[in-house]
């Protein structure tokens, strides 16, 4: 099999050159990536647990607890605690969190467009669709 023919060789290499780009976007903002899924996720819905939030953005745990504590010192999120449960907390966006939103949706979109030029309207639509597909989300 050549890389070209690889599914995983091929996503994988779209996936670094993806985030390199949306990264070099975030950084104006004084962002990074690793930060872009769990923004995107409490935007989506905020007051989920940390637990939640681990799922939805694929990552463990304790990843989560340090992405979380470095939202929480640059003030994009606050932690409340569960009154039935003393160990789980819900997470909700402060309002410059809020603010960044319509800023940083933009330059994702603005990310797409860059890989996606090549493609006509229909193509794009259906890329998003497969991956959809693929991914077992559609």
């Amino acid at each position: 099999m050549k890389h070209y023919e690889s599914l995983g060789y091929l996503v994988s290499h779209l996936n670094i050159e993806l985030q390199k780009a949306l990264d070099e976007r975030l950084k104006r903002y004084e962002l990074d990536i690793k930060l872009w899924p769990v923004l995107f996720a409490l935007w989506q819905e905020e007051g989920v647990t940390q637990t939640e939030l681990s799922k939805r953005c694929d990552v463990a745990n304790y990843t989560m607890t340090r992405l979380l504590d470095q939202l929480q010192v640059q003030g994009y999120i606050t932690r409340h605690q569960e009154a039935d449960n003393r160990r789980a907390f819900k997470i909700f966006l402060t309002d410059s969190a809020k603010a960044l939103e319509q800023d940083l949706i933009c330059e994702a979109e603005r990310v797409n467009e860059q890989f996606l030029g090549n493609l006509s309207e229909f193509e794009s639509q259906q890329f998003i669709y497969l991956l959809n597909k693929i991914n077992g989300l559609s």
